[in-house]
């Protein structure tokens, strides 16, 4: 059945439309937008006094299935990303088996669409069993439905062997997604290496656990002529190395998480078990740098790195906690105050960073911008509609956010997933 958005007030990266428009959706894609659209039968949708974006890509989300369903589940993880506007998520590989064999692969696109909500990419490791001893069989998981590969959780610790799956990633058609942390440099520690950290008596990371392998790999890219995407970057000096490296014409893209963006590593002083993640929260002066990489171009991303916990997984001592938080409910509300109220982006350089870069940087070319004969993936957000962040209205089936409590302005109203409407919070209307 044809769905019809009405008085769309569209934005894309490019810009925003200054009049309303109608979008007409057949056959999962767009096929007319027009000042006035009538077609009889078509399920309609008023989106007056609303802006339609294109539906956001998440290139960073751990559904924890197989494995660990009891944090999250496919069904549940599509869920909490439709009501906070994703249309197309990237799962990762950190799942129990992890997801290193085509038949992994095949099992989550299979119960992805039985789920039916947002689009499923799952992420295929580097490594057999993410154990940084042996590559997988990449060719196989590309051709199972994978478009990247990583270890995350784990950094590949061994340079020879980032060599050789940079060189089998590229024969393959894939991209690396480097999970920045030399793991005898971080040393399991918990938080921010500093003051604050010898004051609160944790064991700190220190952020050259994460510029040294950027470091690295910047020169193997560089050597090889590969591409290599480096996930959750969060201290200043990497997007110094980054944007060096940017401009001296090495293959390199990265993402920065609201979290990075939003907190500092004082938060830690609550010891809300929310606050720990990996990489840590670190200082004003790293926040402000990550800002000033997504204001000039450096960070070409914004992903959640949403990762589920239960509970019982959180509920102990700091140091004894699971890092990671949930954030696809929160993140475009958190950058809308962060980033667009705070004069670092405009709202179509939101719509960038949060929809059309990561088409780019995967290859989704039918995604990430409204235009006729594009996949029907859509947004549509009410800028001005205040909400409290609670665990009651999350959807995620685990709560663990550092962000609870928080009141936030500006909303995803509807999402629209390959032309059906697959979320729509009448609250907000």
């Amino acid at each position: 059945m044809a769905l019809l958005i009405k008085n769309a007030r569209i934005v894309n990266a490019a810009g925003e439309d200054k009049e309303t428009k109608d979008i007409l959706i057949d056959g999962g894609k767009i096929v007319q937008i027009a000042p006035q659209i009538d077609r009889e039968g078509a399920t309609v949708v008023d989106a007056k006094g609303k802006k339609v974006l294109p539906g956001f890509i998440d290139l960073h989300v751990h559904l924890r299935e197989p494995g660990r369903e009891d944090k999250e589940t496919i069904e549940s993880g599509s869920r909490s990303a439709v009501k906070g506007g994703f249309t197309s998520i990237f799962c990762m590989p950190n799942t129990t088996p992890a997801i290193d064999t085509a038949q992994t692969v095949q099992y989550i696109l299979d119960q992805a669409r039985k789920v039916g909500l947002v689009n499923v990419y799952p992420v295929g490791a580097i490594t057999k069993n993410r154990a940084g001893v042996e590559i997988t069989e990449m060719m196989d998981l590309k051709r199972a439905g994978c478009l990247g590969v990583s270890d995350d959780g784990r950094g590949l610790m061994n340079s020879g062997l980032m060599r050789r799956a940079l060189e089998y990633a590229k024969m393959a058609g894939l991209l690396v997604m480097q999970h920045c942390e030399d793991d005898n440099l971080s040393a399991k520690g918990m938080m921010n290496e500093g003051a604050l950290s010898t004051l609160l008596g944790l064991k700190g990371d220190p952020f050259i656990a994460e510029t040294v392998i950027i470091a690295r790999d910047i020169e193997i890219a560089r050597y090889l002529g590969t591409r290599v995407h480096f996930m959750h970057i969060s201290s200043a000096r990497s997007v110094d190395l980054i944007r060096r490296a940017r401009a001296e014409g090495v293959k390199v893209t990265c993402e920065a998480t609201p979290h990075h963006f939003t907190l500092t590593e004082e938060v830690v002083k609550s010891f809300d078990t929310s606050t720990k993640v990996n990489p840590p929260l670190r200082t004003r002066a790293d926040v402000d740098a990550i800002k000033a990489g997504l204001k000039d171009g450096t960070i070409d991303c914004i992903a959640t790195d949403h990762a589920p916990h239960t509970h019982e997984d959180k509920e102990v001592e700091y140091d004894g906690a699971p890092p990671g938080l949930i954030g696809l409910e929160t993140a475009f509300a958190l950058a809308l105050k962060e980033l667009v109220a705070g004069g670092v982006l405009t709202l179509p350089q939101l719509v960038d960073k949060m929809s059309a870069s990561p088409a780019r940087v995967m290859g989704l070319e039918n995604k990430g911008d409204i235009a006729v004969g594009k996949d029907a993936d859509l947004a549509i957000v009410d800028l001005g509609c205040e909400w409290k962040v609670t665990k009651e209205d999350t959807v995620s089936k685990s709560k663990n956010s550092p962000f609870m409590g928080w009141a936030l302005k500006g909303r995803v109203t509807t999402t629209v997933c390959g032309g059906k409407l697959v979320y729509t919070d009448a609250r907000a209307s």
